[in-house]
């Protein structure tokens, strides 16, 4: 049956933020707003932490879909940035494309507004193309639960694994001794009830 169980590995994944544009986060209401904007910058930061290639796109920015939030362009400076003229599926775009080979990576981590076209839709095309798909659940938003399953189901059903940030990090870490601290501040920023267990965790060093 093969090898069922597909790991992530640091050294061959790469992170697609696809569409995280102000615009477009008034559509997502799967997920409450506060929730999922720190969802986004959670895979964010972990992509950092990991040292991961990333790529940010955008669908045609100077309508309503608005400009990329702003955050995620100040944490990725030199990445590349590709605002899409027009097409929907961001696999359409040549230069997008392009930047993802160019990173070398086999294993693609996808995020992005809205998780049933603008997520589902290059992943669906990357995997055709022989990559690794992974796309992050709670970092891609819809307009209601109907539509997430739908996607997730198709998504599924080709191949892709679904995970969330959370999922995702561990995965690439492998092993706490590889840094507890580092990690372990990651997770507490981004989820209280983490912070508190490393608040406690501290005390009694």
């Amino acid at each position: 049956m093969g090898d069922l169980y597909k790991r992530l590995r640091k050294d061959d994944a790469a992170v697609l933020l696809l569409d995280h544009q102000t615009g477009l986060f008034s559509l997502v209401r799967d997920i409450p707003p506060d929730e999922f904007k720190n969802n986004v910058l959670a895979l964010a930061a972990s992509a950092k932490y990991f040292n991961l290639p990333t790529i940010l796109t955008t669908s045609f920015e100077q309508g309503p879909n608005g400009p990329i939030m702003p955050e995620l362009k100040a944490m990725f400076p030199e990445a590349p940035y590709i605002p899409r003229p027009g097409q929907i599926n961001a696999w359409d775009n040549a230069d997008f494309v392009a930047a993802v080979k160019k990173t070398g990576r086999k294993q693609l981590i996808i995020a992005g507004i809205v998780t049933d076209v603008c997520v589902a839709f290059p992943a669906l095309s990357a995997i055709t193309e022989g990559f690794e798909v992974f796309v992050a659940v709670d970092a891609s938003g819809t307009f209601n639960a109907i539509a997430r399953e739908a996607a997730h189901r198709r998504l599924a059903a080709a191949g892709v694994q679904l995970l969330n940030w959370f999922a995702i990090a561990c995965e690439l870490h492998r092993d706490w001794r590889n840094d507890i601290e580092g990690l372990g501040s990651l997770f507490a920023r981004h989820i209280p009830d983490y912070a508190n267990l490393i608040s406690s965790f501290s005390a009694k060093k």
